[in-house]
């Protein structure tokens, strides 16, 4: 497996400014939200104690009963607010891609306009210097000192003259209407750019607040999870009307941590890699290109009419790889796009993979993930009608066909 050293140490501007206001709101979060049940948690002690005496022990099964309760109902308290921030985040995303598609297209059209007025500049500028020596000689010079012949050819000269002085007033009409129109068009998208940036300032907020409600829902599940491995065998060995002990149990919550280990280890950091080109880029995922980026007017329900991605169908729980290295900036629920992974490559480039089934995120934010790794697995959250990879590239923010992209490094979607 191949690891791009410089490129390790290449963030963007605005992934590393998401990871540090994720860093600051992840912190806040964590101060107002530890875990309510770590406070009673009880040991094992607590629970060889209580299993001596009938009524401690109906009350001690009453209270981890009551605390297994409490933590999921916690953990989908937490899990909540990461999906309205994640949907949050997205509304904000497709303000700013609205904003900079118009931007972007009022600039061509004042680059297009301004290319028009300039040529039709340059064709007044021909006409009049050709107005000028038609027209330059003195006429009442010519008409006493010109013969008949002499006089009916400046008559005919004067004629093209005024011909052509009409038609080059014209034309010079036409190119200072040109050049207001390009003019007026420039400055529509001056401020489209103004209003795109105040846009993209707000898009970033929200990812970083996204994000760290995403990865304060993930530890708690995590701390849940752990905790409820404990609390279930304690239940367990409460309820238990044999001879069993406590140690016995928990033997058996060392083996049940062990296995849930081991699973988080298949699913995840598998060691499972895609296969690179020769500049370091991975297809990200497999099967055909079933719906291309642009314009999308039977687009599922809730979702974009502009298709900023690629879609490829991967079929279920199909590996979703990393397309190069970088640093994940994004791990979490985002609105229509399902559970989504947003990974930052330096230098103003960044992939994301949307639609991953729930719980195939085996990617934390500001983890470095390298070229072809297995970030993920496909799913249908979100705006889906099927398990496939939805893919997209972002230069300096705004998304790009991702098809040519990928094919000029090596890494053809289709």
């Amino acid at each position: 497996m191949r690891t791009n050293t410089s490129a390790r140490g290449l963030r963007s501007r605005v992934g590393t400014r998401v990871l540090a206001l994720s860093a600051a709101v992840l912190a806040v979060i964590s101060l107002t939200s530890a875990p309510a049940w770590a406070v009673d948690y009880p040991s094992w002690q607590d629970v060889q104690n209580a299993k001596a005496n009938e009524a401690s022990k109906a009350a001690e099964i009453t209270r981890i009963e009551g605390l297994i309760a409490d933590s999921e109902a916690q953990v989908a308290a937490t899990q909540a607010i990461a999906d309205q921030r994640g949907a949050e985040y997205q509304v904000a995303q497709d303000a700013f891609d609205e904003a900079d598609f118009r931007a972007n297209s009022l600039q061509a059209q004042a680059d297009a306009s301004k290319v028009e007025a300039e040529a039709a500049t340059a064709r007044a500028g021909l006409l009049a210097a050709q107005l000028y020596r038609t027209g330059g000689s003195d006429l009442s010079t010519d008409l006493m000192l010109g013969g008949d012949g002499q006089a009916d050819q400046f008559l005919s000269k004067l004629g093209q003259a005024s011909k052509l002085a009409e038609i080059n007033s014209g034309l010079y009409s036409a190119a200072v209407e040109t050049k207001n129109a390009a003019q007026a068009l420039t400055d529509q998208a001056q401020v489209a750019r103004t209003e795109r940036e105040k846009l993209r300032v707000e898009a970033e907020a929200k990812l970083a607040e996204a994000a760290a409600a995403s990865q304060a829902a993930q530890e708690q599940l995590a701390q849940q999870q752990e905790m409820n491995i404990t609390l279930t065998q304690q239940l367990a060995a409460l309820k238990d009307a044999t001879a069993a002990t406590t140690e016995q149990y928990q033997a058996g919550v060392e083996e049940r941590r062990k296995a849930a280990a081991a699973a988080a280890a298949a699913s995840g950091a598998s060691g499972d890699y895609g296969q690179l080109s020769d500049q370091g880029w991975a297809r990200p995922g497999s099967g055909r290109i079933t719906d291309n980026f642009g314009p999308r007017p039977s687009q599922p329900a809730g979702a974009n009419a502009f298709h900023r991605g690629t879609d490829l169908g991967t079929g279920c729980s199909a590996p979703i790889y990393a397309a190069t290295g970088g640093t994940v900036i994004y791990a979490g629920p985002n609105g229509t796009y399902g559970n989504f992974v947003l990974i930052d490559h330096g230098s103003g480039v960044s992939t994301g993979y949307a639609h991953i089934r729930a719980g195939g995120i085996f990617v934390n934010v500001g983890q470095w993930v390298d070229a072809g790794q297995n970030i993920a697995s496909t799913g249908s959250t979100g705006a889906s009608t099927a398990c496939h990879l939805h893919f997209e590239v972002r230069i300096n923010g705004t998304a790009i066909d991702a098809v040519p992209f990928m094919r000029d490094r090596g890494a053809p979607l289709g």
